[in-house]
């Protein structure tokens, strides 16, 4: 089933075309559900996808609680989530999201800013980036940019920020393709459907991509802080309280913290 999968995608199972397959496979693993109901199921923004494998087994390792994702958009997880998902908590890409629950009566408590994200640039395809923003992205061999949805995902709107603040938003607009989450922009890069990407610095710094293609960091001055907050939900309050409160309280603890800035986040 694994194999049909991947040569679905028509690129030959060797050299480049594996290697391609291999990356595509991360942004592609199904969702995990709950299987035990003392499991907690966490609804998490995907540009925290690959922080929050290594939260899961810190967390493991500290209280013996097993934890569960589904990784998406903000936007999407939210709408889920008012659509009754059974999800216990929410870290989303930004605040204006879990407010929205908050208000809603969904989370428990106003959300709380665990981390702040980063954007970089990201390319595959051997693209000079020892250049300004401006030269990279007008440069006539970028014929495809890919961004998040910003409608979804805050870390779309955010990119779509640095090319107004650089002043190539109408150059560079033509060019955009637009992942529905960070993940399928990854997606995009990796595959090299597109000649670079907007995309979360936690992406580039993890273990298994921080060796894939070359990266910049874009000016944080550029776009808006990405503050981005965590609530627990009305199902983690009313279905497993003290598993939810434990793990929220861990995001903020140190360990947890040095993960958050091991994968490029800034503390609060």
């Amino acid at each position: 089933m694994l194999w049909k999968r991947l040569t679905a995608y028509g690129l030959p199972l060797s050299g480049v075309g594996l290697r391609r397959l291999c990356l595509l496979w991360l942004f592609l693993l199904p969702p995990q559900h709950a299987v035990c109901s003392q499991d907690l199921l966490v609804a998490v923004a995907a540009n925290v996808q690959f922080a929050m494998e290594a939260l899961q087994t810190a967390f493991m390792e500290e209280s013996g609680l097993q934890i569960k994702t589904i990784v998406g958009s903000s936007g999407k997880l939210t709408a889920q989530i008012e659509n009754g998902a059974p999800f216990d908590l929410f870290l989303s890409a930004d605040m204006k999201y879990p407010q929205e629950l908050y208000r809603a009566g969904l989370a428990v408590d106003t959300p709380r800013v665990y981390a702040r994200g980063a954007l970089v640039l990201w390319s595959l395809t051997g693209l000079d980036l020892d250049r300004d923003i401006p030269a990279i992205l007008n440069d006539p061999a970028v014929e495809k940019i890919a961004v998040a949805d910003p409608r979804l995902a805050p870390y779309g709107a955010e990119a779509l920020q640095v090319l107004q603040f650089y002043g190539i938003f109408e150059t560079a607009s033509p060019k955009l393709v637009y992942g529905r989450s960070i993940a399928q922009v990854n997606q995009y890069i990796t595959l090299q459907t597109v000649a670079v990407g907007l995309t979360a610095k936690s992406v580039v710094l993890s273990p298994e991509l921080q060796e894939t293609g070359a990266w910049i960091a874009i000016d944080p001055r550029a776009y808006s802080p990405i503050d981005q907050g965590a609530v627990i939900l009305k199902h983690g309050r009313d279905n497993r309280p003290e598993a939810a409160r434990r793990f929220y309280a861990f995001l903020f603890s140190s360990p947890a913290q040095a993960i958050f800035s091991r994968y490029g986040y800034e503390l609060p």
